[in-house]
């Protein structure tokens, strides 16, 4: 079993803005983010701790500029989040301790009604044919089948 935790190694070859979404709870300006409008199957993982937290079939188009997922994988926790005068529910990665985004009640009805707004910067996609190969094989069955 993999074992995941915050890497001060990684965290030391993140870019600004990396480290600002990840480490100082930023935010990434919207429509901006490489993961944005991406559309192959795979798995999105913690950029900093490598575990895993959203699959490609749970990502959707909600129109708000950040990619958007109707569930985690899992290793995300809820936080309650009352910074710049809002009530909010900030995620983060749980063994990795970054912040990733906030999730609100927004989302599709028939998924779940959650949507999860996730900032780029925190993650890195892991495609489906390198799944099993970056040791997230156990993870494929998550993870829509290629047309």
């Amino acid at each position: 079993m993999t074992t995941y935790m915050k890497n001060p190694d990684v965290i030391a070859t993140l870019s600004p803005e990396e480290y600002h979404v990840t480490q100082e709870s930023g935010t990434e300006r919207p429509g901006t983010g490489k993961l944005l409008n991406n559309k192959e199957p795979g798995i999105y993982v913690d950029i900093v701790s490598g575990e895993p937290l959203f699959a490609s079939s749970d990502k959707y188009e909600s129109g708000c500029g950040w990619p958007s997922f109707t569930k985690p994988i899992e290793n995300v926790t809820e936080h309650h989040d009352s910074s710049h005068g809002m009530i909010r529910t900030e995620v983060r990665s749980k063994h990795g301790d970054s912040h990733l985004g906030h999730v609100f009640p927004d989302g599709p009805r028939d998924r779940g009604g959650l949507r999860y707004c996730i900032n780029s910067a925190s993650l890195r996609f892991v495609h489906r044919d390198d799944m099993e190969a970056e040791g997230y094989g156990a993870y494929l069955n998550q993870v829509e089948d290629v047309a």
